[in-house]
């Protein structure tokens, strides 16, 4: 493995975690889960970069949801901050405001691209899925979100 590789790794583990320790776990975590599973390795079907960045989004999704279920450490004069904001609604108007922020910057993408984000990210739909429905490759799919959502940035930036 090159030391890119495993930069990338923990990079993309603290991207995801936000802490040193647990990136470096999930790091860890990922390359004994290649090494377990090297045998089924196949090069036809991608680099190996490709294959342990596929190990790591498991491995991160398992820490994420062990650590969901896991009690928060605090001290016990934080308990009752924590159960008033466990039982705390989102204000309405907060929701609102997003959505309509939202639906102001969707409506400046062109109608492809804000079809194909809609349903991709916002509907959390397969590519795949969006793509027979439209009736065009994957990858077409792929690039209006890829460039959808880059507009969406920059529109997000410039507002």
């Amino acid at each position: 493995m090159l030391k890119a590789d495993r930069a990338l790794l923990h990079w993309r583990a603290m991207r995801g975690l936000g802490d040193v320790g647990l990136a470096e776990q999930a790091v860890q975590e990922t390359l004994l889960r290649a090494w377990r599973a090297c045998a089924r390795f196949d090069a036809d079907k991608g680099s190996v970069r490709t294959w342990l960045l596929a190990i790591q989004r498991n491995v991160l999704i398992d820490m994420s949801r062990a650590r969901a279920v896991r009690p928060i450490d605090a001290d016990w004069s934080e308990h009752g901050d924590l159960i008033e904001l466990r039982h705390a609604s989102p204000d309405f108007t907060d929701g609102l405001l997003d959505g309509l922020v939202v639906d102001e910057l969707l409506s400046r993408l062109p109608a492809v691209q804000r079809h194909a984000v809609v349903e991709v990210i916002l509907r959390d739909r397969a590519y795949r899925d969006v793509a027979v429905d439209l009736g065009v490759p994957v990858g077409t799919v792929k690039t209006r979100v890829h460039y959808g959502l880059r507009a969406l940035r920059r529109l997000r930036l410039a507002a």
